[in-house]
């Protein structure tokens, strides 16, 4: 009582300035609204990674040398690529995309016509073209040839996700014009898109539109709810008002802080919608029990106050548990933890300004006015002491085991079963029943993998067209190919074996050191006469060169294999050799961004999760003076997040970007329901003892628990209608842990309750 007497003129205070706080949240909202809409969008996998990491600061140093622009294949699948037909085809599909704006196409056809003008698609030419083809596998390893495919490579500058969709809307028109659908019964079956920006536009407009998807299927349910539960349409206002102002506010600050909208932005205003609606829910359920004899004003005062604790505790657990994934070295996960615990903060605010002013504004009314609909509820709720009694030890060991099948399930166990799989491929980040992710898994199935590591030498200034750098390169170069699960290399003298077997030559570099400089000496003026030549060789300073290699497995084991296998090719064929005295080899590339995602996804998950749970038992320190209560708290969340795991791994689920801040929004979110249980629970305790207890807190906060429970659980369920794999997976399984949280909070906690209390009901 002398916390709420101190509280209660605060509030008194607040709801006598609530046309300023309308105005100021009125003149708010548009600001808000201008900030969100300027803020940018960046979803390509490799951004994932901080900036101070040394690898993504390497990785952009080599693309200043040597900048990356966007490439994409178009394969033509057919039946024989040697076809007269099938050759035209690809030859009138390379014309039609060299018409669009800015970009550059490449194809086995330009390569040979460039050394034999007089080509045409006769017996002759033809016989021509295959014999040179069949002398050399470099192209056959990019992809650009195949038993059944002719491919065409099309690099366009990076400008910008724009200009990037502007370019593949334009090559999928000149695609459909040069080979149209009709035209599948001749030569060509299919044409098959591949590459980065196919795969990075898909995701960042995929992740995009997740928020058009939920967002009308939430509000409806919202609305739907609010109305059975209170039956009122200004209480309907007052929290839609309350509600739209605090997203707002928390979405627009992101622009403040210097945020973009990445693979999980989209969780940004989900959590926080669905943890401010939690907290008006909390709020309104106990303004509307108001009892007999005190009149209105006083009693939103009285439920301000007797709830400002809880939700304030609730409040700081919640910031503080998203506060803790800036832990994470994942740059998209970090930004969204920090940007969520400020919109969070805010909403907290909204619930103690705006929406008492809104409440006393619209003058939504009581439960003496309008009666909530809870006989049910009430009914379950007068049964469950008893029921959690009798079955105390079954729910307690029912949530210890399926507990611990979900570490085993996250974890794995030793020698026999493996820990869950990272998921940071591409083809993880696109829907399977797209055309994108079809043709990158037959791309795959039938050509090569498309990881690309670059290999940076850096060699003394003016070096590197040196026959004798160019001739180590070059031994570096076929040592990367016999590398396992490499797919293609591609080095300064690649182009010189392609002229070899332009001139009828076997296509490998002599080796003696005579033969080798004649063979290369015109390096230089193939800078000036060939553009793709300069992509591997900086015709500044002439001391960087690049090797790319194309490598299949690309996760963090896959990469840390190339990169040994590439030290030790380097060791082995220059290391000694007195021209590379000083040189420098550094593996980069978005290959390797990519992995070290991966390798950062545990650790996120395991040290958020501690610190989030460490800050949350301090927060509970506060708030609870028992021991054994601040432990039992817990236990709703922690069951429910490690059963959600162990449904993801029987499920075929993996830990992605998304997926993996699970525990850390099941456990910053579900707690809300345990602060208040608890907060009414030692409320309630008198002569009744624990029995007494119970009822109290499951009157009081019971409700508002399970109405929370199923707006948080229907919030993020909402992401189950997104085409974006992770995102799909994390609605489905968190709307999932809600709902387990809520059973546990009904069996398994008042049945640790009983164990620890030794009560028995009242009778």
């Amino acid at each position: 009582m002398a916390a709420r007497s101190r509280l209660e003129p605060v509030f008194q205070r607040i709801v006598a300035l609530r046309w300023p706080i309308l105005v100021a949240s009125a003149l708010l909202l548009p600001l808000a609204a201008f900030e969100a809409s300027r803020i940018p969008s960046d979803a390509a996998i490799g951004s994932l990674v901080m900036p101070s990491d040394p690898d993504y600061a390497a990785t952009r140093e080599f693309q200043r040398i040597f900048p990356e622009g966007q490439v994409v294949l178009l394969l033509l699948e057919v039946d024989d690529p040697w076809r007269a037909e099938s050759l035209a085809a690809a030859d009138g599909l390379a014309a039609a995309a060299r018409r669009v704006p800015a970009v550059t196409v490449y194809s086995v056809l330009d390569v040979f016509r460039r050394a034999r003008p007089g080509f045409a698609l006769d017996p002759e030419g033809i016989a021509g073209l295959r014999r040179f083809l069949e002398a050399t596998d470099l192209f056959r390893r990019q992809g650009l040839l195949g038993e059944h495919h002719l491919g065409l490579a099309v690099a366009f500058p990076s400008a910008g996700p724009a200009a990037r969709d502007a370019t593949l809307s334009a090559l999928d028109a000149a695609v459909a014009a040069a080979i149209p659908a009709s035209a599948t019964a001749g030569p060509v079956r299919l044409v098959r898109r591949v590459g980065a920006p196919y795969v990075e536009s898909w995701i960042e407009r995929e992740s995009g539109q997740a928020s058009l998807r939920w967002f009308p299927v939430f509000a409806l349910f919202v609305v739907g709810l609010v109305l059975f539960l209170y039956r009122s349409v200004r209480s309907l206002l007052a929290i839609l008002l309350a509600l739209g102002t605090a997203v707002a506010l928390a979405v627009g600050l992101g622009r403040v802080l210097g945020f973009a909208f990445t693979v999980v932005s989209a969780l940004v205003p989900l959590t926080v919608m669905v943890t401010a609606l939690a907290s008006l829910v909390y709020l309104h359920s106990r303004f509307i029990d108001q009892p007999d004899g005190v009149e209105v004003d006083a009693h939103q005062r009285f439920a301000l106050a007797n709830k400002f604790l809880p939700v304030t505790a609730s409040a700081v657990a919640a910031v503080l548990g998203f506060a803790a994934l800036s832990v994470s070295a994942i740059r998209p996960i970090r930004e969204m933890g920090i940007w969520t615990a400020c919109g969070l903060a805010i909403s907290w605010v909204v619930a103690f300004t705006l929406f008492p002013a809104l409440q006393k504004v619209l003058r939504t009314p009581t439960g003496r006015v309008v009666p909530i609909r809870s006989a049910l509820y009430d009914r379950v709720a007068a049964a469950l002491p008893a029921f959690t009694w009798r079955w105390r030890w079954p729910f307690l060991v029912a949530s210890l085991v399926l507990s611990a099948g979900g570490l085993v399930a996250l974890f794995g166990w030793p020698g026999r079963l493996e820990p869950m799989r990272v998921g940071v491929d591409g083809l993880d980040y696109v829907d399977p029943a797209d055309p994108i992710h079809r043709d990158l898994v037959w791309f795959r199935e039938h050509v090569s993998g498309l990881n690309v590591a670059r290999a940076w030498i850096r060699v003394a200034p003016g070096a590197v067209t040196d026959p004798e750098v160019l001739r180590g390169l070059d031994r570096f170069e076929r040592a990367a190919e016999a590398l396992p699960g490499v797919s293609a290399v591609m080095g300064p003298t690649s182009f010189l074996r392609v002229r070899r077997a332009l001139a009828g030559q076997p296509p490998a570099l002599p080796q003696e050191p005579e033969a080798f400089a004649r063979a290369a000496g015109d390096v230089e003026a193939l800078l000036l006469a060939e553009p793709e030549l300069r992509g591997f060789v900086d015709v500044g300073a002439l001391s960087d060169a690049q090797v790319t290699v194309t490598f299949t497995q690309g996760d963090a084991a896959g990469w840390a294999a190339l990169e040994g296998g590439l030290r030790q090719a380097w060791a082995r064929t220059v290391a000694d050799d007195p021209a590379f005295r000083g040189a420098r080899l550094r593996v980069v590339g978005e290959a390797l961004l990519q992995a070290k995602v991966g390798q950062s996804l545990v650790p996120t998950l395991t040290e958020s999760f501690a610190l989030t749970a460490a800050l949350i038992f301090a927060a509970f320190l506060v708030v609870f003076r028992s021991a054994s209560a601040r432990l039992m708290a817990m236990i709703p969340s922690v069951f429910a997040i490690l059963c959600t795991f162990l449904g993801l791994r029987l499920l075929g689920g993996t830990l992605n970007v998304a997926t993996i801040l699970i525990a850390t929004t099941v456990l910053g979110t579900t707690e809300n329901d345990q602060i208040h249980f608890f907060h009414h629970l030692h409320e309630g305790e008198g002569p009744a003892g624990l029995d007494g207890a119970l009822r109290h807190s499951l009157r009081v906060s019971g409700r508002a628990i399970v109405f929370a429970t199923f707006i948080n659980a229907a919030g993020f369920l909402g992401l189950a209608f997104s085409r974006f794999p992770p995102l799909r997976q994390f609605g489905l399984e968190t709307a999932a842990a809600f709902l387990l949280a809520m059973l546990a909070d009904f069996t398994a906690l008042p049945g640790a309750l009983w164990i620890v209390r030794r009560e028995r009901p009242r009778p």
